[in-house]
């Protein structure tokens, strides 16, 4: 993988890729795997996506602006503007036609994407992600969104880095990856709040604009059968039951379900991609 950046008017997003110069039509026919990290984990969440699809299609993943090396950044972007700034580098990448492959709120801008470009997508994959309609929350839950920083903040960072890994995964290493990962932010628990609490903040915003969020592409559905994070368990029943995207449940899974069974959610990623 190449790393590479993006400069915006906000910050510089570094992203890594590995996928031919343009020019190279060939090897640009081969479908084009871009993987979204969820709010406040990393590239490193996709570890075992890469090793598996590395070489075999085009591969993409990034530090989310104002994540890990996609720092400073400055957050006052809503969802559309890391929508539409995933879109300038993907064609200055040359890349056509992309499947997004999003986990929680990597989804969550896969679908902001599929509103501003619906006819860009290849086809489009949720990991314990959920829909972007507002009808699928509560009020209660969307007062909630907008008030994590404060709670984030005065939660003690021991504690808190514990139930973040622990929280979001079932297996050893997908616990101790999101630990590595949450000690980027370690000795700034201040930054770390103020990331968690903005991307829940424009996620709530994306939600009141009650849009459609109609996703026109090929999609598939996976979560963890242990994934309690939220509701998503609820989100993700009604998603497929009013929609019929196929929906996939990784029994042992929790909400990083690629990062504790990345074997099985490897193999239904490929399927799905061979299928397009």
């Amino acid at each position: 993988m190449k790393e590479k950046t993006f400069n915006t008017g906000h910050g510089t997003i570094h992203y890594w890729i590995d996928a031919p110069e343009m020019g190279c039509v060939p090897e640009h026919d081969k479908p084009t795997l871009v993987m979204l990290p969820g709010l406040t984990a990393d590239h490193r969440l996709f570890d075992k996506q890469i090793e598996c699809f590395l070489g075999r299609y085009n591969v993409f993943t990034w530090d989310a602006p104002g994540h890990a090396a996609s720092w400073p950044f400055r957050l006052d972007f809503d969802l559309f503007d890391k929508a539409g700034w995933l879109e300038e580098i993907l064609l200055s990448e040359g890349i056509a036609r992309p499947v997004i492959i999003g986990q929680s709120m990597g989804g969550y801008v896969g679908q902001a994407y599929a509103q501003l470009y619906p006819e860009r997508l290849a086809g489009f994959v949720s990991i314990d992600s959920a829909p972007l309609q507002r009808k699928y929350v509560t009020r209660a839950e969307l007062w909630m969104l907008r008030r994590t920083e404060a709670m984030y903040y005065y939660y003690p960072w021991k504690s808190l880095l514990k139930a973040g890994s622990k929280g979001v995964a079932t297996s050893e290493y997908g616990r101790a990856l999101m630990r590595d990962i949450m000690m980027v932010y370690d000795g700034d628990k201040k930054r770390y709040s103020r990331l968690a609490g903005h991307g829940f903040s424009i996620l709530a915003d994306a939600m009141e604009k009650d849009l459609p969020y109609e996703i026109k592409c090929p999609a598939m559905l996976i979560c963890g059968r242990q994934d309690h994070a939220g509701s998503c368990i609820r989100y993700n029943k009604a998603w497929h039951k009013n929609t019929g995207i196929p929906i996939h449940w990784i029994d042992g899974a929790g909400h990083n379900s690629n990062t504790d069974k990345p074997e099985i959610v490897n193999a239904l990623i490929e399927e799905f991609v061979n299928s397009l």
